[in-house]
């Protein structure tokens, strides 16, 4: 994770592409903001972490502002893992977001209120292979402090770092239901497992 004082050194006016801006908070407490975002730890994130996914939906977003793509997820965990916070996602091996994931060594997950449901099922539904979806959205992408891209209309904006990727095997369920309900359709690709330190929980 970058160091605070390396961040503090980098840091500059607030622009809509810019690195994040210090600021005094009246009780001496050192405040990052960017773009209208304010930075907090991962562990004051106060929204449960099943129901923000499960509820609320993610995007899960690689790339960067020349190229990249985003899908809407309901599977995913945050937690601590090698001694760093750290959210845990699932794409199919199917989906165009994968490739990004892939190749890139940033990703964003980002919240949403109850009022952008309609794009993010839009954006759950289209594959990026096919056109440009997150115009149809209307969404706004922008660039994050790592360089990687999220959306100015997200309420919290969850940047991480890629540590660790696995692809799901079938020989390694232990409950041979689990694959068949969900790998027995009409997408037989499998998930893989990206693990990713958070370097930055934004919130609005």
């Amino acid at each position: 994770m970058v160091a605070l004082s390396a961040l503090m050194a980098a840091c500059g006016n607030k622009s809509r592409t810019g690195e994040p801006a210090a600021m005094e908070s009246p009780d001496s407490v050192e405040t990052i903001r960017w773009n209208g975002y304010t930075k907090i730890e991962p562990t004051q994130i106060d929204r449960n972490a099943v129901a923000l996914f499960s509820e609320d939906w993610a995007l899960i977003t690689a790339g960067d502002e020349k190229s990249f793509n985003t899908m809407t997820a309901s599977w995913g965990a945050l937690g601590e893992l090698w001694m760093r916070p750290v959210s845990i996602i699932f794409v199919r091996e199917s989906r165009y977001t994968h490739q990004f994931l892939e190749r890139n060594e940033y990703y964003t997950l980002s919240f949403f209120d109850e009022q952008y449901r309609e794009q993010l099922m839009l954006l759950g539904t289209r594959s990026g292979r096919d056109g440009d979806k997150v115009k149809e959205s209307g969404l706004t992408p922008m660039v994050t402090p790592s360089g990687s891209m999220a959306f100015e209309e997200a309420h919290m904006i969850i940047e991480c770092r890629k540590l660790y990727s696995i692809a799901f095997r079938q020989e390694d369920f232990s409950d041979p239901a689990v694959y068949r309900a969900i790998y027995g359709g009409n997408d037989p690709s499998r998930h893989t497992q990206f693990i990713g330190e958070i370097v930055g929980v934004w919130v609005r």
